[in-house]
């Protein structure tokens, strides 16, 4: 199998390529050539194997120039009981009939980055070996929160490797941060900007598409790659938890082989739920994939009428991660659907960059209206569905998992279908520990410690040690700056002159 850019079909990579070079040159992202089918006897037989088996069945059908040997390499490495605090791994819980909650926050920072942020290292590392790659690979990563800090922990002192993040300074939860700011390792860096999660996503892929930046990097014997959704090697491990939900339901008995479902993902980079559209395009069997938004709804609107529109008011919201007006991976999904139309391509995303705004086409439109449905909820909403979901049914949603509930409810409600449904679970309550206390009528204003420690007195659920013990620990980054200062902070921290 090989790899394409969105920008440009006649690029053909490797995965390894892929995965080490993170985005094409021409700016396009790295899309598989084909998309490989799994049957139902497949998925059967997955049923009965560990997440790190399934992981290892459907990287297989991905990841053609790896071998066997590399990918067990890989999915054993990140997918245990070390990294994660249940050997399930992606757990779902049974919320209400039919209804079902994949819970991807068992990892070590408690959001679903680390289903795929703690494999990528092992996914890259392989990568720069197989390519007979000699230089540094320098990881530069824009976060709204989760992605920043799970980056963080998996590049962590790994050789060869250097991680510098930059997120939003008033834009990520005060927990979020301290996660961040306080980050072990000697090859890590991190940096508030003045800005939303837009201009810092803006400003990473602008270095990394700069010719001269990669040159300058280049004499100093580095490269950059990418942890962000962008990378195909972040995206695919993604699409394992999907394949894996369906298998383990149909062994558990919760629906039958061929029975259709329906994937709930609330999503501000749009990396989630494409995840889930290449599950049902591999053969998962999927009914309605279903996108929910906070108020920065800028996904619903397109899914709705075609018309994708940034130019509008950011709300910084009680869910920061979706906090976000430009959408990366809806690239590769326009790709796909337009028929691979490259040219296309660059035509949207051109007036996206110089007007702020795109249609696509009528052809377009259909398919995402027969693929797709779209719907959204303010903060408001989102604290009155963490407190309905508590007192019916003892089950405590952080504010992310909230909006994909929130829009699952509307969604039942406007048409009436009963399929038995996933809503993709995304980070622990604990994460977000004040404004899910607030939701609940319970929260003070308290140091986000104690806040943790009366959400667990509410919730019943036990304190991740990931986050308790963040409480005693130093801060090693603290520096703010503007947003057009990020290609001197990223030569200043690499020793670049």
């Amino acid at each position: 199998m090989f790899y394409r850019s969105t920008r440009n079909s006649g690029v053909n990579v490797t995965s390894a390529q892929a995965i080490a070079q993170g985005i094409s040159e021409d700016g396009g992202l790295f899309v598989p050539s084909e998309i490989p089918s799994i049957s139902m006897d497949d998925i059967k037989k997955l049923g009965d194997m560990s997440y790190a088996e399934r992981a290892l069945f459907v990287f297989s059908k991905f990841l053609t120039d790896y071998t066997e040997a590399e990918i067990r390499y890989c999915v054993e490495g990140a997918y245990n009981t070390k990294n994660f605090d249940t050997e399930n791994i992606a757990e779902l819980a049974h919320l209400f009939d039919g209804t079902y909650m994949l819970e991807l926050w068992h990892g070590p920072t408690c959001a679903f980055k680390d289903m795929a942020l703690q494999i990528l290292p092992y996914l890259l590392t392989t990568a720069t070996k197989k390519i007979n790659l000699d230089k540094k690979v320098v990881i530069l990563v824009a976060t709204s929160g989760d992605t920043g800090k799970a980056a963080l922990e998996g590049f962590k002192d790994v050789e060869g490797t250097e991680i510098l993040v930059f997120y939003p300074d008033n834009g990520v939860s005060a927990m979020q941060k301290k996660q961040m700011t306080t980050q072990e390792g000697n090859n890590v860096g991190v940096c508030a900007i003045k800005g939303n999660f837009d201009d810092a996503q803006n400003g990473v892929k602008a270095i990394f598409t700069n010719k001269e930046i990669g040159d300058k990097l280049a004499e100093n014997g580095m490269m950059f790659s990418s942890a962000n959704s962008i990378n195909w090697g972040r995206l695919a491990p993604q699409i394992i938890y999907y394949v894996s939900s369906y298998a383990q339901l149909l062994k558990d008995g919760e629906i039958n082989a061929g029975d259709k479902i329906n994937i709930v993902v609330p999503t501000g980079n749009f990396g989630n739920i494409l995840a889930g559209y290449y599950a049902k395009r591999m053969g998962v069997p999927v009914n309605k994939l279903i996108c929910a938004s906070n108020a920065n709804n800028v996904l619903t609107d397109f899914i709705r009428t075609g018309v994708y529109d940034r130019n509008r008011q950011f709300y910084a919201t009680i869910s920061p991660s979706m906090d976000i007006l430009i959408s990366s991976n809806l690239e590769r999904l326009l790709y796909h659907i337009s028929g691979e139309d490259d040219a296309q391509i660059r035509e949207w995303f051109g007036k996206l960059a110089s007007e702020g705004k795109y249609e696509v086409t009528d052809a377009v439109k259909a398919v995402l209206k027969d693929e797709f449905y779209a719907g959204c909820c303010d903060d408001e909403k989102t604290k009155a569905t963490i407190k309905e979901y508590y007192d019916k049914y003892s089950y405590t949603c952080d504010t992310h998992t909230a909006v994909a509930v929130s829009v699952y409810e509307e969604y039942v409600k406007e048409t009436g279908d009963k399929t038995k449904t996933v809503i993709a679970s995304t980070a622990s309550p604990y994460k977000f520990s004040g404004s899910v206390l607030s939701a609940l009528g319970k929260g003070t204003d308290a140091d986000e410690f104690s806040l943790v420690e009366e959400l667990g007195k509410a919730s019943g659920i036990k304190i991740p040690e990931s986050l308790a013990s963040l409480k005693n620990k130093d801060v090693r980054f603290s520096e703010v700056i503007a947003k057009d200062e990020m290609k001197e902070f990223v030569f200043r921290s690499l020793g670049v002159k």
